[in-house]
Order: C-alpha cells, then structure tokens, then sequence
C-alpha cells in the first residue's frame, strides 16, 4: 500500500462533542487524584512518570498524560481508538475553520468524487414515486452492454426486491456498486413487456466526469461548465477545448459557479493552459514566511480564446485560484457574485486505520498579493458558516454596492485594474441575482418538485423520441414541435395539488419553459449539455457573459519570454470543500 501526504485546502467538519471532551479530562484528571490519596500518592506518580518516561512524553503534555492514566488505571477496560474519534475532532475544532479530522468510514466518500471514477453499473437514476427509473446509460459501459436502456425500471437488484418498498436512495446505491468484474442481477420492467426482464450486469470502473457540460453557445463562443477539479479535470478540459475549436470556438465561457474546488495541480495546470509564459498564477506562504511559486510555462494552448470565467458564492479554493490567475493577469474578465473566500492551504495526514487529519498549514495568495481568505475566528465555526447568509441578509446578492472592501486590501493589477483581497475573488462584472419572476405558484411547483417529476413522465411517454436524441438541432426540433407542452404542464399540476393562478402563471412563465425544456433536455443522451443551452435563456450571467465576450477583443500576442521550468511538487495538493 502506498501512502500519500496531501496538501489540502478543505471545508468539510464534524459534528459536535463540546461536552464528551470536557468530561473525557476531568475523567482522568479526577482519577489520578484520588489514585493518589487511595493507592499511595508517591507510588502513582513515580508509575506515572516511569509510563510517559518510557513513551517519551513530556510530563506537561495533559492531554497524553490523561489518555495514559485512562488507559492503564480506569477500573473498567475501554477502547483508546474509541476515544479518539472524540477527542481528536474536538481538538480540530478549536482551530481554523479548514482544519479537521476525517473518520476512515468517511475518506472514501470524500475522495471518490475527486479521483474521477467509482466501481459501478454505469446508469444514472431516480427513485420518483418509489420506482427506480434509469434516467441514462453511459455508453460502452457494463449497464449498456447488458441491455439496459433508458427508462426501464429495476424492480429487483439480485432477487431482493427494491420497488415499491421504500428503500432509502443509498441502500439501493450501495446494492448496485461493487468491486469490478463482480457481478448483478438486475429484473426489469420495460414498456411494451409483460414480463420482467433479467439482465447480469458485470460491474466495471464508471468516470465520474468533472466537465459537466461543454457545447456551442452561438456560432463562435464556446460554453464549459467545470463541476469539481478532479485527478481528470485537464484532460477532460483538453478534449473539450479541441473538440469545441473543431465547431469554430474562438471565445470561451469557463463556468465555475457552485464549483468548491479540488485537485490544485489541475486548478495550476488549466491556468497555465490560458496564460503565456512568465505569468505567476499562486503561492503559498507558510508560518515561517516560506513562500511556494507556480508560473506559467508557455505551453498553454488556449492563450488566443477571448476568456470570460463565471463564478458566485459556491465557488471556492481551486476555483478561486484560477479565477484569481486570470484576473490578476489581465487575462479575461471575471463575472457574477463574489466568491466564497477560501485561501487556507490544508495538510491531510494519513493514518494507518485509514482516517486522516487535515491541518492548515499556509495561506495561499492570487498573482497581485492579496489573500482571499474571509475573516474567521479560531473555534467559531459556526459564526464562519454564516457568512454566506449574512451576505444575502446584506443584499450582497443583488447589489455590488452593498459589497465593501477595506482600503488596505487593494491591490492593482499590471494594467491598472484595482482588485481587493479579504474575502474572495470580486467579479469585473457583478450580475445580481434576479428573483423578481418568482412566484408563490413557481415556489409551489417546483419545490414540490412537481414540475421536475413531470419532465421525468414526459420523457417516459416520448421514449422512443427522446432515446433517438442525439444532436441539440434534434432536440431542440423535438421540444419547439410540441405545442401543448406548457399547457400540459399546467394541468398535470392542477391534478398534482397546485391550482392555476393565471397572473402568476404568466409571470413565471418564462421560467418554467426554460427549466421544462432543461430537464426534459437532460433526460437525452444530451445530458447536461442539453440541460445548460436550454436554460441559458434565463440565465442572466450566462447571458451577461454573451454580450462582454461579443464586445471584448481578442488577446494580443504576448512578447516572447524564455521557457520557465514549472516543477509541480511531488506531493498531491488538494483543495475541497
């Protein structure tokens, strides 16, 4: 087994012991005093000090000196594992918000995501009215090619029947995956078929795709929408970028709203991918005032896009770097909300039960110097977790000039653009949020999800249509043929509970046309490319960045700089949320 430190900028915490740890101490305190006046005071302490000598503890060290005394004097036996999965949370949560400690039930969870593949079926799916119903097959993979197709519903996952019954989501996630070349029976229910159909599903590595869309937005702007920085975010976004430069690319929207951030090495890697070389994109400090440089090395290959990246407040750590990058390098233009405002720099520490700790050990700072770490406390978590709705108390959402900056942290970039650090990255163009089209009959359907489970029906009844999908034009020809779908949404809501309101209706409807068109997009083998060009008609960011991209000039050449060598650290860095 190989074991890897990683550098960690995070944002995940676990629950609270304020009272077990507390206890914990005076536990053992209270028990070396009294086996002090009971056993013999000399004779336990001369024990004591030969157990933490022997250990090589030093005797001010209160923390290992209780852990000792419980373990080696309490009257009853007591597992020492299980009280550290107490007491080393508790002491985590006296630092930074950032640093924490990950049980090993947890690890796999946390990672999986970003290591950009799982041991699967190959299928995604929903559990709508307690039926399972395949949504899509991922092509080529195991699900696929035992037969599956989109919207068949499983009714037993190895003869354990799993419909109908109210299974919780992940129980039946953890049927389906397994350890690859493993083997599922899945029975299905397929339209058109009587009888259930059975089919041996061989499991086999499934990607987890970072790049969640990626297609033409007009005839020469390029949309990519990056969900996470994986360990295949660079490769995914080099594919991406040659197949769209096929289809007559020259600008680009990089999306990474939501995005809380990942693998630094790729966030480093697709800066170095815009920029030209000689260009700083991060460093690192350390409490020793050690600071760490990454720079641009020449060899990027999408130094001539005209570049606008999307962030808001979910964007954070990785997302932030490179949004940072390009923005201190006059590199394109940053629009939508401020972001989160995560500069820590974490340390992940494994240990051998497979747990690990993640300590912050830097501060990590954009091109022109400014740190974007929000101000925090140490052991307030909570105060730290509120900034987010603070801000949307504040208006900060839909107005720039709620927003304030201390004079202290601006900073100006080599063209003269004034930036400020303290508290994420502010876009060159804040597009607030637009609430003014939602109404309570809006808030009705869709937070009842009724409108959502009516796209899941409408591609059920148009399967065989919705299957032969294969191109936006097709889609797009499928939806602009049917003229009764809004209307048939409407009553298909009057029947689900939600009476129409016709002033609200008209009011929102704009809306919900484009979230219908979305998901009803979604459920092709479009995915979510489908999804994002249908909803771009109401995405007012997106469609903000459309008209800065059509007016923005493309990139002068840069004056040619030497080659710079740019060695990534041998350690794996990390930043996650």
């Amino acid at each position: 087994m190989v074991v890897k430190v990683y550098i960690v900028f995070f944002m995940y915490k676990n629950s609270k012991h304020a009272i077990i740890f507390p206890l914990l101490l005076a536990i053992g305190v209270v028990l070396g005093i009294l086996l002090g006046q009971f056993v013999g005071r000399n004779r336990a302490e001369t024990q004591l000090r030969s157990l933490i000598r022997r250990s090589g503890m030093n005797m001010t060290n209160k923390i290992m000196q209780t852990s000792m005394l419980i373990e080696h004097r309490f009257v009853d036996s007591i597992s020492m594992d299980s009280l550290s999965e107490l007491v080393i949370p508790m002491m985590m949560e006296k630092l930074d918000p950032h640093s924490v400690y990950i049980p090993a039930r947890e690890m796999q969870e946390l990672n999986e995501p970003l290591e950009g593949e799982f041991d699967g079926v190959g299928i995604s799916f929903n559990t709508t009215s307690d039926t399972i119903m395949v949504l899509s097959v991922i092509a080529n993979g195991p699900s696929a090619k035992a037969g599956v197709v989109a919207g068949d519903r499983i009714i037993h996952i190895n003869d354990t029947l799993v419909a109908g019954v109210g299974m919780p989501q992940n129980d039946i996630v953890k049927r389906l995956r397994g350890k690859r070349g493993s083997e599922v029976k899945l029975s299905l229910k397929r339209q058109g078929i009587d009888d259930l159909v059975d089919v041996m599903v061989v499991r086999d590595a499934i990607p987890i795709k970072s790049i969640e869309a990626s297609f033409m937005l007009t005839d020469d702007i390029g949309f990519i929408r990056l969900s996470q920085f994986a360990r295949t975010s660079y490769v995914e976004l080099m594919a991406a970028l040659a197949r769209l430069r096929t289809e007559g690319m020259k600008r680009l929207i990089f999306d990474l709203r939501d995005n809380s951030g990942g693998f630094l090495d790729q966030a480093i890697m697709i800066a170095n991918e815009f920029l030209p070389a000689g260009k700083l994109i991060v460093y690192t400090e350390d409490r020793q005032r050690e600071q760490t440089k990454e720079y641009s090395d020449g060899s990027g290959s999408s130094t001539d896009l005209a570049l606008v990246i999307l962030i808001d407040e979910g964007s954070a750590s990785s997302s932030e770097i490179l949004a940072g990058a390009v923005q201190d390098n006059d590199r394109g233009t940053i629009i939508g909300r401020r972001s989160f405002g995560k500069g820590l720099v974490q340390s992940q520490i494994p240990y051998a039960d497979g747990s690990a700790l993640r300590l912050t050990i830097a501060r990590y700072f954009t091109p022109t110097g400014r740190s974007i770490q929000k101000p925090y406390t140490n052991g307030n978590d909570r105060d730290y977790e509120m900034d987010i709705l603070r801000r949307y108390n504040n208006n900060e959402f839909f107005s720039a000039d709620s927003i304030h900056f201390a004079d202290s942290l601006k900073f100006t970039t080599p063209k003269g653009k004034v930036v400020y650090g303290g508290g994420g990255i502010m876009p060159d163009v804040f597009v607030p949020l637009d609430t003014t089209d939602m109404t309570h009959y809006y808030v009705e359907v869709t937070g009842r999800n009724i409108l959502y489970r009516y796209t899941l029906e409408y591609a059920d009844r148009h399967r065989e249509a919705i299957n032969a999908v294969t191109t936006m034009a097709e889609l797009q020809a499928l939806l602009d043929a049917d003229k009764t779908l809004f209307e048939d949404f409407v009553s298909y809501a009057a029947r689900h509970g939600v009476k129409p309101v016709r002033s609200e209706i008209a009011r929102s409807r704009r809306i919900m046309e484009a979230q219908l068109r979305a998901y009803i997009g979604r459920n092709t083998a479009l995915e979510d490319n489908g999804f994002y060009y249908n909803i771009y008609p109401i995405d007012d960011v997106l469609r903000r960045s459309v008209e800065v991209l059509q007016q923005m000039p493309m990139p002068e050449p840069e004056p040619e700089v030497e080659m710079i060598s740019r060695e990534l650290p041998e350690m794996v860095i990390k930043i996650q949320k």
